[in-house]
């Protein structure tokens, strides 16, 4: 099986979340805003990660991979963005390459 983990508003980490931890993860964006701590995000073991603001900013990029380079989606409705992050948590990177990504981190 696939392995990917969540870091929250905190930086912890949550190694293969189950969708009740995914869901608390998304629902921190609804929180009052912490500058030093925006964002939250989900990292698949192949090392794409799709980053969250609470703006609806999502930041979708291979860390490990200079070839991954940052592309972003602006106002992305929670429900997209969960989408988004079961797609990517079950290893379907075309299901997420295929959305209309602008290139750097917007």
């Amino acid at each position: 099986m696939m392995s990917f983990w969540v870091h929250d508003r905190m930086g912890s980490a949550h190694v293969d979340p189950n969708e009740g931890i995914i869901d608390a993860v998304l629902s921190e964006l609804d929180e009052p805003l912490d500058p030093e701590h925006p964002d939250v995000g989900l990292t698949h073991e192949s090392e794409w990660s799709l980053g969250a603001f609470p703006s609806g900013l999502v930041v979708w990029e291979n860390v490990a991979d200079e070839s991954g380079l940052p592309r972003h989606l602006r106002d992305v409705p929670r429900s997209k963005l969960r989408e988004l992050w079961l797609a990517l948590a079950s290893g379907d990177i075309d299901r997420v390459n295929a959305e209309p990504w602008l290139p750097g981190y917007g």
